[in-house]
């Protein structure tokens, strides 16, 4: 069963940036599928792989912002660091108290996906080149 399923409210109505999405939704559904292969560290390593790839996600596109002097890069920055900063406390959470909440960051990981491709994304890749 997937982790995440794209819900076509997570689309930004650019088609390479939805296909990138999809495809970061897919690479954590890989990894989350790679748990139940797993043996003690597989929620670890699981919550280690997402956080890194989202955070590689995000790296490239703050650096596509900077170098375009996008004049909202400030706010969608700070909408990445919250997630990180969710996902970093799940990972301490499960670290100190080996209790780990599938639901919980499925809920989080839609929560902020609905949300944050429909805002800060749309609107960045609506005033960007293409």
């Amino acid at each position: 069963m997937a982790l995440i399923d794209w819900r076509e409210e997570f689309s930004v109505g650019v088609a390479a940036v939805d296909h990138e999405h999809r495809e970061l939704i897919a690479l954590i559904n890989e990894a989350h599928a790679g748990v139940s292969a797993a043996e003690d560290d597989g929620v670890s390593a699981f919550l280690g792989e997402i956080y890194a790839r989202i955070a590689a996600h995000f790296a490239l596109e703050e650096r596509i912002m900077r170098e375009r002097h996008y004049d909202q890069f400030a706010a969608h920055k700070t909408d990445h660091e919250h997630l990180l900063d969710d996902l970093r406390n799940m990972m301490d959470d499960y670290e100190r108290e080996q209790r780990y909440d599938d639901a919980h960051l499925a809920e989080r990981l839609v929560e902020w996906f609905g949300n944050h491709f429909k805002t800060h994304d749309a609107r960045l890749h609506k005033h960007l080149p293409h």
